[in-house]
C-alpha cells in the first residue's frame, strides 16, 4: 500500500483540513508506511504526531527510523528535514489519510455498525452469526472480544479497543477485503467519534440500541450532551438506521434519524409493552416476549408498518443468552442482518445458538449456589444484570464482586454504588482495571453511595481473594454477580495489560480450594 503527498494534500484540502505544508521532495513521492506509533514506523513512513501523551522525542524516534513525512497540528523543531503537512485536527487528518493509504477497503464492504451505553457486543455476535448462515466465512467482526478480519484461526485478533484506532480499523478492513470477507459487523463507541476513529466513514446500516450517562469524565466526555452528540453521529453517518425506541432521549434520537436519513430508511422497534404505554411512537416492528427462562428467551417479532412487512422477518425466535434486555439486541440484529440481505429462516438459525463469552454467563456452584458473570460496568448494565437475577431467583440473597476502571467512567461509580445499595445484600468491592488510580479510592467513590445498613460491604484489593471469599460466603440458594471483567484475561494497571486468570477460573480455583 502507499500514496503521494499530493494525494495526501488534496485530501486535506478537501476535507478542510491543512493548515500550511512544507515539501522538501517532489509531490509524487510515494509513502510506503503509516503509523502513529514511533515503534512501528519503517523506511518511506508518514507519521501522525497524535495524543494526549505525545512527546517531541517520538518523533525523533519515527524520523531515524525513516519516516519522511509528519502530521502534527503545530510545526515541530524535532521534523526539520522532513515534509510537513500542519493540520486543523491530526485525528481527523489520520483517518482521510489511512482510508486513502489503505485504497478506501469500506467500499468493498457491506457495513454493519452498532452502538449503544449496553448490548453492542451481544448485537454484533448476533449480527454476524445471522449473515453468517447467508454467506458463511465472508463476515468480519470488529467487537469489544475480538477483531475477525478471515475465515482462519490466524485471523482472529484479541481487541484492545472496542473500535480500533482509524490506521488499524483501515488496515484490517483492508485485510477483510483481501481475505474475501464481503461484510463486516462492528460496534462503535461514542470514543470512536470522540477521538475521529471513524471520521469519514459511512454505513450501510447504523442500529443504536440505546443510551444513558456513561463515559463522562476527564480522559472522556466533558458532560452528558457531549456524549449523546457522540453517540448519534452514526445515525447521521447510515444511510439505514434501526432504532430501539425503549431509550433514554427519544425525542433526540428519533429527530437525528428524521433530519440525516430518508423516512423509508429508518426501521423503529420496541416491546408491544413498550408500545403500548407509547402511541405516539410510530414503530415498525414489536417484539412479545413468549417465554423467559435461566437458558435464554423465546420471543415472537412482528411488523407494524409497509415497510416493516416487506422485510418479511415475522415469527417466532429464540436465545440461548439468557435476560429479556437481550431480546433487543437480538431485534436490532435480526433487522439490520435483513437490511442486509438475509432472511427470516437466516435469522432464526443465527441467533439460536449464540453465546458471548462474559455476557451473563450461569455456573453452578454447587452448595455455594449460583454464579453469574458479566461485564456489567455502569447503572444500566448492572441494573439489568441484577434485575435478571433477582427475576430468576426471587428469595435469593444476592452478592455483587465488583469494582470500576481507572481513569475513565468516574461517574460510574457513584452510579454503581446506588445501585448496589439498592439491589445487593453483600458487596465485594475489589480491584477492576485500575489503571494509574488506587484500586481503594475508586472501591472508596462506591462504597459513599452504599448507605444502606442492610447492605454488607467488604473492600479485598485482590480480585481472585474477592471471588474466593464471595464464593465461600455464599449460601446454596444465593447468587453471586461478578461484575465487569466478563471474560477478560486481563487486568489493567499502569499502562500495561498483566494477565489475570478471569473471574470463572478465580471462582472454580475456589471451588477446587
Amino acid at each position: 500500500m502507499s500514496i503521494t503527498i499530493n494525494s495526501c494534500l488534496l485530501l486535506l484540502k478537501e476535507h478542510h483540513l491543512l493548515k500550511s505544508s512544507a515539501i522538501q521532495g517532489q509531490l509524487n513521492t510515494l509513502m510506503t508506511n503509516i503509523s502513529f506509533d514511533s515503534r512501528k514506523v519503517k523506511k518511506g513512513c508518514i507519521f501522525f504526531c497524535k495524543g494526549d501523551h505525545f512527546r517531541p522525542a517520538f518523533l525523533t524516534m519515527a524520523k531515524d527510523k525513516g519516516a519522511i513525512t509528519y502530521v502534527a497540528e503545530k510545526p515541530m523543531v524535532e521534523g526539520t528535514g522532513l515534509n510537513a503537512f500542519i493540520v486543523r485536527n491530526v485525528t481527523k487528518a489520520m483517518a482521510v489519510i489511512a482510508a486513502a493509504f489503505y485504497d478506501f477497503p469500506q467500499d468493498d464492504l457491506n457495513v454493519l455498525a452498532i452502538t449503544g451505553t449496553k448490548g453492542k457486543t451481544t448485537t454484533a455476535y448476533f449480527a454476524q452469526a445471522i449473515l453468517d448462515k447467508q454467506i458463511p466465512n465472508r463476515v468480519a467482526l470488529f467487537s469489544t472480544i475480538e477483531r475477525v478480519v478471515g475465515p482462519e484461526p490466524k485471523d482472529v485478533i484479541n481487541s484492545t479497543l472496542s473500535t480500533p484506532e482509524s490506521i488499524d480499523l483501515f488496515s484490517e478492513m483492508h485485510q477483510a477485503s483481501v481475505n474475501d470477507m464481503t461484510d463486516l459487523v462492528m460496534e462503535v463507541s461514542s470514543q470512536a467519534y470522540l477521538r475521529n476513529r471513524v471520521f469519514g466513514l459511512t454505513y450501510d446500516v447504523g442500529a443504536f440500541l440505546n443510551i444513558s450517562p456513561d463515559h463522562i469524565g476527564e480522559n472522556e466526555h466533558p458532560n452528558y450532551a457531549n456524549y449523546l452528540h457522540n453517540k448519534i453521529q452514526l445515525i447521521m453517518n447510515s444511510r439505514k438506521v434501526v432504532l430501539n425506541a425503549e431509550t433514554q432521549d427519544w425525542d433526540t434520537i428519533s429527530k437525528a434519524a428524521e433530519v440525516s436519513t430518508d423516512e423509508d430508511s429508518i426501521y423503529i422497534y420496541a416491546s408491544d409493552v413498550y408500545l403500548k404505554q407509547h402511541s405516539e411512537i410510530a414503530a415498525d416492528f414489536y417484539y412479545v416476549i413468549n417465554e423467559d427462562l435461566i437458558t435464554g428467551v423465546k420471543f415472537a417479532l412482528h411488523a407494524i408498518s409497509q415497510k416493516g412487512k416487506l422485510l418479511n422477518i415475522e415469527g417466532d425466535y429464540e436465545i440461548a443468552m439468557p435476560g429479556v434486555f437481550n431480546v433487543v439486541n437480538a431485534v436490532s440484529a435480526i433487522i439490520s442482518a435483513t437490511l442486509l440481505g438475509a432472511n427470516r429462516h437466516e435469522a432464526f438459525l443465527g441467533i439460536k445458538n449464540v453465546r458471548v463469552p462474559g455476557r451473563l454467563e450461569v455456573l453452578d456452584l454447587g452448595k455455594h449456589g449460583t454464579g453469574v458473570f458479566d461485564f456489567a460496568h455502569n447503572k444500566l448494565s448492572l441494573t439489568a444484570a441484577l434485575n435478571f437475577i433477582k427475576s430468576k431467583f426471587p428469595k435469593a440473597k444476592i452478592s455483587v464482586v465488583t469494582g470500576s476502571a481507572g481513569d475513565k467512567g468516574i461517574n460510574r461509580r457513584a452510579d454503581m454504588g446506588k445501585v448496589l445499595n439498592k439491589m445487593a445484600n453483600r458487596v465485594y468491592l475489589t480491584t477492576d482495571d485500575p489503571d494509574f488510580e488506587a484500586a481503594s479510592d475508586i472501591a472508596a467513590q462506591i462504597k459513599d453511595q452504599i448507605v444502606n445498613d442492610q447492605v454488607k460491604v467488604q473492600y479485598i484489593e485482590d480480585r481472585p481473594s474477592a471471588i474466593k471469599k464471595s464464593v465461600l460466603d455464599n449460601g446454596p440458594k444465593d447468587v453471586i454477580l461478578f461484575a465487569g471483567k466478563g471474560a477478560d484475561k486481563y487486568m489493567i494497571i499502569r499502562g500495561q495489560r498483566l494477565p489475570y486468570p478471569g473471574d470463572k477460573a478465580c471462582a472454580l480455583a475456589a471451588l477446587k480450594n
